[in-house]
């Protein structure tokens, strides 16, 4: 009986399908539905919930890429680092240096030492610390902290290690539904139009 509702939006942009006032108001119950239990009923997650509405997007925020997040969900893994980084001192270094990347209170002499240990978290996260949306490896240079952003948070991804899982939405939604879905959460106001560009070569 839905079918053909949902089957008028898969055919045409996502964009312009989050503009719709029907899909807007569809896509509003699909999230409330199977989204607000994990982000909050106003996108605005949670402590290892993703915010939806801030811009800050792990695997990023355009139009496509939630789309793919949705139907394929995602499975993001911060292996425990401590050990590689040497013991709990030079994990409370780097952690003042990671807060010291988006201007956070910090210990600087703490941040200049762990400087040079910091090189082991860069392969995910890059020199800068700016994160790579390839791997789903956070921004650590922006003040979005999806576990909170103080030393003794920061230090306990470092020895633990974290895992998100976001479910599949495909089997049960389907892609029409998606779609509406994707749009809606595009248009809350985090979404971006086009991936970042590419860096130019050296």
């Amino acid at each position: 009986e839905f079918g053909p509702l949902f089957a008028q939006f898969l055919s045409k942009d996502l964009k312009a399908v989050a503009a719709d006032p029907q899909a807007k108001e569809i896509g509003a119950r699909l999230y409330l539905n199977y989204c607000a239990q994990c982000h909050g009923s106003d996108a605005r997650g949670a402590k290892g919930f993703p915010n939806l509405t801030d811009g800050d997007w792990l695997y990023g925020g355009t139009p496509e890429a939630i789309k793919a997040s949705i139907m394929g969900g995602r499975n993001g893994v911060m292996p425990p680092m401590g050990a590689a980084l040497g013991g709990d001192e030079d994990v409370k270094n780097v952690a003042n240096y990671v807060l010291s990347l988006s201007g956070s209170a910090h210990d600087s002499i703490r941040a200049a030492q762990g400087k040079a240990k910091f090189g082991v978290c860069a392969a995910c996260h890059g020199a800068d610390g700016k994160g790579n949306q390839a791997l789903g490896a956070p921004n650590l240079a922006d003040k979005v902290w999806l576990y909170g952003g103080g030393v003794d948070a920061i230090a306990e991804t470092i020895n633990k290690g974290r895992n998100n899982v976001m479910p599949a939405h495909k089997d049960f939604l389907g892609e029409a539904k998606v779609q509406v879905l994707a749009a809606y959460v595009w248009g809350l106001g985090g979404g971006v139009s086009a991936a970042p560009a590419a860096a130019p070569a050296a």
